[in-house]
Order: structure tokens, then C-alpha cells, then sequence
């Protein structure tokens, strides 16, 4: 069942930080900018306005989501901090990261929110419209990316519209996402997880804890997902993709990544180029906007040409994979 609703979609500003606030708190959903991507949000201590996320996005509800405060005095009245989630938290938010941490003894957010795990995740987006608007609302606000669950993340209220429209009741249009891939997922457990790679590179993670991050091993029978963006089958297109292309055949879209040339691209349907001077930074920015490009161009599959597995590659790296299954 989708519940139709009239969405508007305003430019930020103060005013549209009020309208916002507003919405949130008569249970409504407003997507809005972050520096990873748009983020779909809604009051987290209102079960009845997460649930409405759900239902908008089409998402399982096994999939747990990302609690967004102003700052961390909000976050650790959320959740337990050991040494470990301080130091990360003091040093790299507001920014592209989420600590998955021990629900506090408090915490006011909704067990649907957190699927009903012990842990809750959080961050702190560095976006000002995100942050004015937390603040403006005072509350946590859970807010996974604005678009159809399992669908391509949205960097623009464009994106979102397309996805959106008709099922949330507000896009607070700040332009681009600068970062363009989700936050870095980190559990802050014994010893530390990497659950996602995303905008915060795992090697600034790890030389600030001077320790290795331990991966946890994915599958696609994971019943449970301890953190968002874990399901094996996720940010996908609706065209089939093709990894690490060497070659293109005819009908296919290319995605290409630095200069170096590739066998048949004169019989590509459409070509965009995720940096021509090969920056993963750049990279990781155009993904999802390329992908959704690609996917509008009525290619029938999309060639991906190998992206070098460093740095935000990884992250990029992870999309794809996910975007192929």
C-alpha cells in the first residue's frame, strides 16, 4: 500500500528550516541534504513517522537506520561512548561517519528504528541545511537516503523527486551533495567493525585508533543487518551492471574512471566519466548521479570499468558490487 501525499519541494533557507521542523514534528517526512547524500527524515522518538519512512521507500523492516543529532552532546544522551567511539566521534564529526554504539538507558528512539538491535547507529552530518535543521528541531532525526529502497542514493532534490514524489510530504532543496556516497559505518565493538565503507576513508579511521579495522563477513542470507546499507543487494539501477569492463559491446552504457581508452566505447548507448584525471574524491561524488544518467538512457546493461580498490575506492567499490548483485 502507498499512502499518496501533495510533496513540495522549497529552496533552503530559514524559512524552509522552519517548515521542516515543522513537519517533523507533526510526524511528517522531509528529505534534505547531507554531505554524503539526501537523507529522507522523520522524528526518531515517533514510531508512526519512522514507519511512514518505511512505507515511502519500500524498505525492510529488518533494516535498521541512522539516528542524525545536532551534536554530540545529543548523541551521547543517545548512546554509550567507550574511548574508542570518543576519540572517532571528537575527531571526525560533524562529518561522513556513523558509530554504531550501545543503546543508551534513555534513548528515546524507536525501537522500529533500530530494529529493534541493542545498538543504534549515529552521526552527525556536517551539511549546514542538515544541521540547521537538527537544531532547529532538537530532537534525532532518522534519515536513510531519500530514494526507493535498494534504488540508486539521491545527491540532488531532483533525484529525490523522482523517487519521492507523491510519498513524502517535503525536499528542502540545498543542491549537490559534495561527498555523493553514504557515511563510513564503523561498530564500535571489541574489535572495531568496518559495516560499510563510505565518505571517510578507512585509513584515516584506522591510523587515528593506530589499529586495523576488522571487516565482518557479508552474506546474502543475513537475516539481521547490524547497520544500514549491509544488504547484499542494494544502490542498484534498474539496468543490469556489468564490473571492471574492458570492453564494451553494443547497446551497453559506459561508466568509465580516468583517461585510459577502452576496446568498442564508439558503440557505447552513452558514456559519462566518473573523473577523466582519475580522483577517487571526484569519483565518488558523480557516482550516483552517473549511475541514475546511465540508467535513463535506455542502454541495456551498464559497463563499469575497474576503479582502483584505495582510499574512497573502496567505498566505490563497495556501491558497484552491490549495484551488480
Amino acid at each position: 500500500m502507498t499512502v499518496r501525499t501533495e510533496t513540495r519541494t522549497i529552496l533552503a533557507s530559514a524559512e524552509a528550516t522552519a517548515a521542516a521542523s515543522r513537519c517533523l514534528a507533526d510526524g511528517g517526512l522531509v528529505a534534505f541534504p547531507t554531505e554524503t547524500v539526501y537523507g529522507l527524515g522523520a522524528d526518531a522518538t515517533n514510531a508512526e513517522a519512522v514507519a511512514r519512512i518505511y512505507l515511502a521507500k519500500g524498505r525492510p523492516s529488518f533494516n535498521p537506520l541512522i539516528a542524525h543529532v545536532a551534536d554530540i552532546a545529543a548523541a551521547r544522551r543517545i548512546a554509550r561512548f567507550d574511548a574508542n567511539a570518543e576519540k572517532l566521534g571528537t575527531t571526525f564529526w560533524p562529518g561522513p561517519l556513523t558509530l554504531v554504539l550501545p543503546r543508551g538507558p534513555d534513548c528515546p528512539v524507536a525501537e522500529l528504528a533500530t530494529a529493534g538491535l541493542e545498538t543504534i547507529a549515529v552521526r552527525i552530518p556536517a551539511h549546514p541545511v542538515a544541521r540547521a535543521i537538527l537544531q532547529s528541531f532538537g530532537k534525532p532525526v532518522v534519515a536513510p537516503s531519500a530514494n526507493v529502497s535498494g534504488h540508486v542514493s539521491t545527491t540532488t532534490a531532483q533525484h529525490v523527486e523522482a523517487d519521492l514524489a507523491g510519498k513524502i510530504d517535503l525536499i528542502v532543496d540545498g543542491g549537490p551533495a559534495d561527498v555523493g556516497l553514504e557515511s563510513t559505518i564503523v561498530g564500535c565493538f571489541e574489535p572495531p567493525l568496518l559495516l560499510r565503507p563510505g565518505g571517510l576513508a578507512r585509513g584515516d579511521i584506522e591510523a587515528l585508533l593506530d589499529r586495523k579495522l576488522a571487516d565482518l563477513p557479508q552474506s546474502e542470507d543475513m537475516a539481521q543487518p547490524l547497520a544500514p546499507g549491509m544488504l547484499t543487494s542494494h544502490y542498484a539501477p534498474r539496468s543490469p551492471v556489468r564490473l571492471n569492463a574492458t570492453t564494451i559491446e553494443p547497446g551497453e552504457a559506459l561508466l568509465a574512471f580516468g583517461s585510459s581508452a577502452v576496446a568498442g566505447v564508439d558503440k557505447a548507448a552513452a558514456m559519462l566519466n566518473l573523473s577523466d584525471r582519475g580522483d577517487l574524491v571526484e569519483a565518488a561524488a558523480n557516482l550516483f548521479r552517473h549511475l541514475r544518467a546511465l540508467d535513463a538512457s535506455g542502454a541495456i546493461q551498464i559497463a563499469v570499468m575497474p576503479i582502483p580498490n584505495e582510499g574512497l575506492g573502496e567505498a566505490i567499490n563497495d556501491r558497484l558490487r552491490r549495484a551488480a548483485v
